[in-house]
Formats: structure tokens, C-alpha cells, sequence
């Protein structure tokens, strides 16, 4: 049987290696000059392949759709890319939170190891070679149409990504595909990225790296995220880890949503007071802002001054409870309100993409069309950070490929 697989990206190159080891003759149409272009700024460019959790606490980081993930995980997991890779010459290592990087450090490394599955699975690898279209008739596969001509086939598989980072070359083609085949597209919206804000305070800290931070977001009053982490603030807003996990989780609306972060978190309301009040006895001949200066950095105790109203070119003799009061609610709870996403420019992912009530979940081939398969960042599911959204790729690909023929 022959395979055409759209994208080699993670999806793409882990469905063409299944469906060739297989022993289908495997066509692999990439329309860059070199394969995984967006694998190879992931992570850093350290590439986070992974993601150590077991099953249950995987489900429970993937933010969309993620029952229908079971079988694709079950088919492959974190286990097998890392065998794949190793095999392949790449040792890799884990670190915080279960992700799993190469030993290297070098995304790139990652790369030559998934060529070399490739080439040993016999996998003929077509590098600028741009899809415009699937040929289907009487309701199945039966080759794509490129730029160049036509490459006739008995399965297809899409795995041609999203529409973030575009200058990888995620055109979002693989969702007119699948619209021109009769599938429901869910509209693509950009996920894991940073968060615009109303209030400016951060514009004026942008850079500052806030580390060891809480951070709650509420919906119309209704807390739905809360995390300890890192906060970066920015030109625009806010960004860093826990801000692109809370972008997930709104990804669909951004409305009426609230941002609390707790600067002192380590210490509760009654503690935290006590540190004020020993500064202000410390420091009495000194202003506010000269007596709380081993608090935070400068400008940021600027901007919780303002919040809570109050100066800090004040005389301690002048710094009343209310005073106290007000500091200890900004310190405990600066307010930022989201008023967008930032563009899919700037995305990790991107959220939406094929329905996955038309897909398979079992094979991923579509519903509608016998012998089109989808796999990857093109289909309607999404994680948080940390090395799911890659072991998602790899394990949809895996059950694409793996399920021709059957």
C-alpha cells in the first residue's frame, strides 16, 4: 500500500517511520528545504520531547479534548520516543516536572535522530515539495495534488501542524484540507502565549522576571487557574510559564478575565504584616518607600505603591493602619485584567483545528473519508507546557501510521 504523509513535523516524520516499518511504501512531502523547522525552536532550542507523567496526570495537563487521546497514548508514550531517540544515538535526561530533553541540549540532535529512524525505515523523504490539495473520489483517499503535479496514493495522512510560528511554515493548509474533505474545522486560535493586559503597570517593568510568585485568575468571580512560578512581565502584559499555561486554559475567551498575583506568597496576610510593621519600627526616620526598599525591587515597589494608593515619599511618622492595610492587599494582590492574546506569531500552539468528533480516535482516520488520516497539531486537541504537546504529535502520529491498512 502506498502513503503520502503531509508535514514532517514530529506528527508527520512519526507517522511516515510507523506506516514504512509497516511495510507500506511511504512518501514523506515536507514544502521546507529541511524537516522540523518548529521542532527545532521548541524548548529553547533544546527541544522538550516529553513529558515523564503517567497517563492519568497526563490526561489531566492535555486542556482540550483529551479523552480522545487515550488510544494514541496507549499506542506510544513517553517510554517509546525515548527509546526511539536513544536508539538512535541521542541519550536524553529528565528534569523538572518529568520533562525530558537531550542529554545535548540541542534540539538538533533530536532532529538527526528522526531523520535516522527515517532513512532505516525507508522512508522517502521529499524536501520543497508544497501540497495544494487531496484527491478524493467516491468517498476515498486517492492521492494529493502538489504544486508540481500529482502523487497518487491508497492512505493520506495530514500532519501538517497549526497556524503558530508561521515562519516555520504552519500555513494552517492542513485545515483547508480538511474542510475541502467535508470535515468541521474548529476555528484556530493561538495557545501557550503571552497575555495583554488594561492595566500598564508591567509595561513600565517589562523584563522584570518575578520569580516564586502566585498567580489566580478568576472568570466573572469563578476562580479557574491558580499556580506558584515565574511571572515575566513585558510591553505588553505578561508572559512566562505560568502565564501560558493560564492561556490555555482561556484560550477559547479571553472576557472578563481577572489576574491576581500574590508577590508573598511564603508568607500569609498575618506574617506578612509582621515584616511591614518591623521595617516601619526599623526605619523610622525614613520615607515609606526607604523603609520597605529591601522588599522588592524598586520599580515594582512603585507600582504596588500605586495600587494601593499610597506614597511612598511619605514620612513613616505619616504612614497610617489604613496605609498598612492597603500595602499588605497590593503585595498580596496585584489586579491585572486580560484584554487579549498575544498573536500566533508569538504562539507555542495553536488551539482548535479538525474536529475530533469526525476523527477516529482508535485509528485516527477520518470519519468521512476512508483512508485520510490526521495526526498532530492539526487535529482539536492541546496541552499545557512541559513536553505534552510534542508526545501528543509523536503518539498521534504513531497510531496514524500504524492503522494503515487495517
Amino acid at each position: 500500500m502506498k502513503v503520502v504523509v503531509i508535514g514532517g513535523g514530529a506528527a508527520g516524520q512519526m507517522a511516515a517511520a510507523e506506516a514504512s516499518r509497516n511495510g507500506n511504501e511511504t512518501v514523506l512531502l515536507e514544502q521546507n528545504e529541511k524537516l522540523g523547522k518548529k521542532l527545532y525552536i521548541t524548548g529553547k532550542g533544546r527541544c522538550n520531547l516529553t513529558n515523564t507523567a503517567d497517563r492519568d496526570e497526563f490526561i489531566r495537563n492535555v486542556t482540550r479534548n483529551p479523552r480522545f487521546l487515550y488510544s494514541a497514548l496507549n499506542a506510544f508514550d513517553h517510554t517509546d520516543i525515548c527509546s526511539l531517540i536513544e536508539r538512535n544515538g541521542v541519550p536524553v535526561k529528565t528534569e523538572r516536572g518529568g520533562r525530558v530533553f537531550p542529554v545535548s541540549d540541542k534540539s538538533s540532535d533530536v532532529l538527526k535522530a528522526l531523520r535516522r529512524e527515517l532513512d532505516s525505515d525507508g522512508v522517502a523523504v521529499r524536501l520543497g515539495t508544497k501540497v495544494t490539495g487531496i484527491l478524493i473520489s467516491d468517498g476515498r483517499v486517492r492521492g494529493v495534488r502538489t504544486e508540481t503535479g500529482t502523487e497518487s496514493a491508497d492512505a493520506v495522512i495530514v500532519a501538517t501542524g497549526g497556524v503558530s510560528y508561521p515562519q516555520t511554515g504552519s500555513t494552517g493548509d492542513g485545515y483547508r484540507f480538511a474542510a475541502e474533505a467535508g470535515h468541521t474545522v474548529i476555528p484556530p486560535k493561538p495557545s501557550l502565549v503571552g497575555l495583554c493586559t488594561k492595566e500598564s503597570w508591567p509595561y513600565a517593568l517589562t523584563g522584570l522576571t518575578l520569580k516564586n510568585v502566585g498567580m489566580t485568575a478568576k472568570r466573572n468571580g469563578k476562580r479557574i487557574f491558580r499556580e506558584l512560578g515565574e511571572l515575566l512581565l513585558t510591553h505588553f502584559g505578561i508572559s512566562g510559564p505560568m502565564v501560558l499555561s493560564l492561556s490555555s486554559v482561556i484560550a477559547d475567551s479571553f472576557e472578563n478575565v481577572e489576574v491576581s498575583v500574590d508577590l508573598k506568597p511564603a508568607l500569609d496576610e498575618q506574617t506578612l504584616d509582621a515584616r511591614l510593621l518591623r521595617d516601619l519600627e526599623e526605619n523610622r526616620q525614613k520615607t515609606v518607600k526607604g523603609a520597605f526598599h529591601a522588599l522588592l525591587p524598586s520599580k515594582l515597589l512603585d507600582a504596588v505603591f500605586a495600587e494601593a494608593g499610597v506614597s511612598g515619599e511619605k514620612n513613616v511618622s505619616d504612614f497610617t493602619k489604613a496605609d498598612r492595610r492597603n500595602l499588605l492587599e497590593a503585595l498580596k494582590g496585584m489586579r491585572l485584567t486580560v484584554s487579549g492574546t498575544r498573536s500566533f506569531d508569538e504562539a507555542i500552539i495553536t488551539r482548535g483545528g479538525v474536529s475530533v468528533s469526525e476523527i477516529n480516535s482508535s485509528t485516527m482516520e477520518s470519519k468521512l473519508i476512508k483512508r485520510l488520516f490526521f495526526a498532530g497539531e492539526v487535529l482539536d486537541v492541546d496541552a499545557l507546557t512541559g513536553g505534552f504537546n510534542l508526545q501528543i504529535a509523536w503518539s498521534t502520529g504513531v497510531l496514524a501510521g500504524r492503522s494503515i491498512g487495517l
